[in-house]
């Protein structure tokens, strides 16, 4: 089984993503945090943003074994990778490495902003998970503040507001749901309910192949 899980920032599409893939048995790869990745290792090789060549390079040699780097979930980062995530080679690199993580035997579920529509569009079962700008604002708030980040709510607001912005205007996979996306919106959900509202769209759309 393939599970393609799309949505803007801190709509909760991380947690239920990692909460469904243990309740499957399903390999689970969040795409955001390759594009993070590649970001981290621009700025610290010293390089532009915008450098196309310089950003492929880091891209080939990526290794996939610092994904669980906390610095990745940096604000800095996040704005950073907004920005990697418009380079038409690095997406197309990027999305080489996801397709072969999609044919895992046992199954996957890959989170991102263009699975559904760009990297598994015959996905078995898409989900399109939002939540307002200002329930987004407060979490990513709360998260970094727990995480030891000195960050207002306003300006976390603005930055999940220009993230969404960047991610469903830029030319190359804008975020937004596919046709056929189940949509999930956790404004007013808890996690645990989040996760049930979520399987029972997962085990509804089983029964209906």
């Amino acid at each position: 089984m393939l599970i393609a899980m799309d949505g803007p920032a801190a709509s909760g599409k991380g947690t239920l993503a990692k909460n469904l893939a243990a309740h499957y048995g399903l390999a689970h790869l969040d795409t955001g945090s390759l594009y993070r990745a590649v970001a981290r290792d621009l700025m610290a090789a010293g390089k532009p943003l915008d450098d196309e060549e310089a950003a492929v390079d880091v891209t080939r040699s990526l290794d996939p074994d610092t994904l669980s780097d906390p610095g990745l979930r940096t604000p800095e980062v996040g704005q950073a990778a907004a920005k990697v995530a418009k380079i038409g080679a690095v997406r197309e690199a990027l999305h080489k490495f996801q397709r072969t993580f999609a044919s895992k035997p046992g199954g996957a579920i890959i989170e991102g902003r263009d699975i559904g529509t760009v990297v598994c569009p015959d996905a078995d079962v898409k989900i399109y998970v939002e939540a307002s700008t200002d329930v987004r604002a407060e979490r990513r708030h709360k998260e970094l503040l727990e995480a030891g980040h000195d960050i207002s709510y306003d300006e976390i607001h603005a930055q999940i507001a220009a993230r969404d912005e960047a991610d469903r205007s830029r030319k190359i996979s804008p975020l937004k749901p596919a046709e056929d996306a189940l949509l999930l919106d956790t404004s007013d959900l808890g996690i645990e309910a989040a996760f049930e509202a979520a399987i029972k769209l997962v085990d509804t759309k089983l029964l209906q192949r």
